[in-house]
């Protein structure tokens, strides 16, 4: 139910995924700047993730890494995973028990894979819009519109659910504090798209600060010039807009 791209440009390492599963950038990427980016997804083995980066960080090979973390999982039948190395070698797995459609293929620099998806022509699209892609635009920007192509192209075959984006380069972070240049979760399209009664509530940076009941709130954006706000008192909103129908249907702004 989940398809995804690994690729780096040789600066840069980064995964795009997208699913039916709720919250998929939680599951699926990970990324070492230098070192190489992972997707771990079908029944995914979380495991990938560490081991994965640790094998890649003492030097192993991305089809070395992959065939090992593989062949000592008993459920590997089940799995299926890209990784991309810190050369650019790539490699791509897919279990026999994945579901249909289900499987990969791999390049200089990238590997892509889905399951549960409307057919083959997903992963190949996907294949298609990367390799046409500039290579002197941003990874992250060449890693959407591989995702983009795969989406148009039919995607997971139950819909959408959530998407992410993770790119990762040397000092790439704010102020050089770190290496993430890029971590985005989309989710809020999928619940706009829904025929359920939805509410949005969108805050600043969390703090574990104590309840106060005092913050603002906008209807439909959010809240200027507000950098933080705890997250007892985001959940005090969330709770007071339970029985207020003005709210629904509406993403709704929180700080202080």
């Amino acid at each position: 139910m989940t398809f995804s791209i690994v690729a780096t440009d040789g600066t840069a390492w980064g995964v795009a995924v997208a699913s039916k599963f709720l919250a998929v950038g939680a599951a699926v990427p990970a990324a070492r700047a230098g070192v190489g980016a992972i997707a771990t997804q079908a029944l995914a083995n979380l495991a990938y993730r560490p081991d994965g980066l640790a094998l890649l960080t003492e030097g192993g090979e991305a089809a070395a890494v992959l065939g090992a973390l593989t062949s000592a999982d008993e459920q590997r039948e089940h799995r299926q995973a890209g990784i991309v190395d810190a050369t650019g070698s790539a490699a791509t797995y897919t279990g026999s028990a994945c579901h249909d459609w289900a499987g990969g293929v791999s390049g200089d620099g990238y590997a892509i894979q889905g399951n549960i998806l409307t057919g083959a022509d997903v992963v190949a699209e996907m294949e298609r819009a990367w390799l046409a892609s500039d290579p002197a635009s941003p990874l992250g920007r060449r890693l959407l519109a591989a995702l983009s192509a795969g989406d148009a192209a039919g995607g997971d075959r139950r819909g959408r659910q959530s998407a992410a984006l993770l790119v990762v380069t040397p000092d790439g972070g704010y102020g050089g504090g770190s290496d993430v240049y890029a971590d985005l979760r989309v989710m809020e399209a999928d619940i706009r798209a829904s025929t359920t009664d939805w509410t949005i509530v969108r805050p600043p940076k969390l703090t574990n600060r104590p309840l106060t009941g005092r913050y603002r709130t906008v209807v439909g954006g959010t809240v200027p010039r507000s950098y933080s706000i705890s997250r007892a008192d985001t959940a005090h909103l969330m709770l007071a807009v339970l029985d207020d129908p003005a709210t629904v249907g509406q993403p709704i702004g929180v700080g202080y």
